[in-house]
């Protein structure tokens, strides 16, 4: 089943240049563009894609704004911005608007594919050449317009359905946290596992990379993983880790 794909942006040219690279893949369908982000709204409401490709400086409504009414809509989209601005303002304004992705236009034609692909089957995705910076920026309680969070990057995996883990682990401890943290913990519904492993989400590892830190099978964390996004009601990776910072659990 092919991944259906919007393209937003208010140069005809670029639009016409990511039609001819995802159009020519295997498993991508370019289904519609739209020349700013009104536009982008009626074309969302029609087509119903999977993935939108949105660029951010647009005229009649930009594509932060356009993000927030999709995500505010309700709609299934998973939003990836595309932008040559590489701004901290831009990429978390549109993260805490509802993207799950964000990626620059000088990425290859590899990339943008990847990238549209990720997205597709659920998962999201930032840039690996802002990733850790935002990380930084975030850790350290800077901010820019807005709050934001980076997400699992391009190798990460989408969350498995929850079922019960078959690799053993032990079970969960209560940590070290203050009152505050474990009050927010508590009203999440969260449990010892879930918080370590969000906060490891929250550090920019990846699924693999939490199995080894923690000696428990890729499974298993997938696993928690999804318990964290369903609890959390997070619409993907990204906005976990964005309630993580704004909740203190982060760091």
């Amino acid at each position: 089943m092919s991944i259906r794909v919007l393209l937003v942006d208010d140069q005809p040219l670029i639009r016409l240049g990511f039609a001819a690279i995802l159009g020519s893949e295997d498993g991508l369908e370019v289904v519609g563009e739209a020349g700013d982000g009104r536009e982008a709204l009626e074309k969302v409401a029609e087509l119903d894609p999977d993935v939108v490709c949105m660029d951010v400086q647009m005229p009649v409504m930009d594509g932060i704004e356009a993000t927030r009414a999709l995500a505010e809509s309700g709609a299934r989209a998973a939003i990836l911005i595309l932008t040559t601005f590489d701004r901290d303002d831009f990429l978390f304004d549109t993260l805490t608007a509802g993207a799950s992705g964000f990626l620059l236009k000088s990425a290859g034609p590899e990339e943008l594919i990847e990238a549209v692909r990720v997205l597709g089957r659920g998962d999201a995705l930032l840039d690996p050449q802002v990733t850790r910076r935002v990380l930084s920026r975030l850790a350290t309680g800077a901010q820019g317009a807005g709050s934001g969070a980076a997400g699992s990057g391009a190798d990460a995996e989408p969350p498995a359905p929850a079922t019960v883990p078959a690799d053993p682990e032990p079970a969960d401890e209560p940590g070290e946290a203050t009152a505050e943290t474990s009050a927010v913990v508590g009203k999440a519904g969260l449990t010892a596992r879930e918080t370590e492993i969000l906060r490891l989400m929250a550090r920019g590892l990846s699924n693999a990379e939490i199995a080894e830190e923690l000696f428990v099978g890729e499974s298993t964390v997938k696993t928690h993983v999804s318990n964290v996004l369903m609890k959390l009601q997070a619409r993907d990776r990204v906005h976990a880790v964005i309630w993580a910072f704004e909740h203190g659990l982060a760091g």
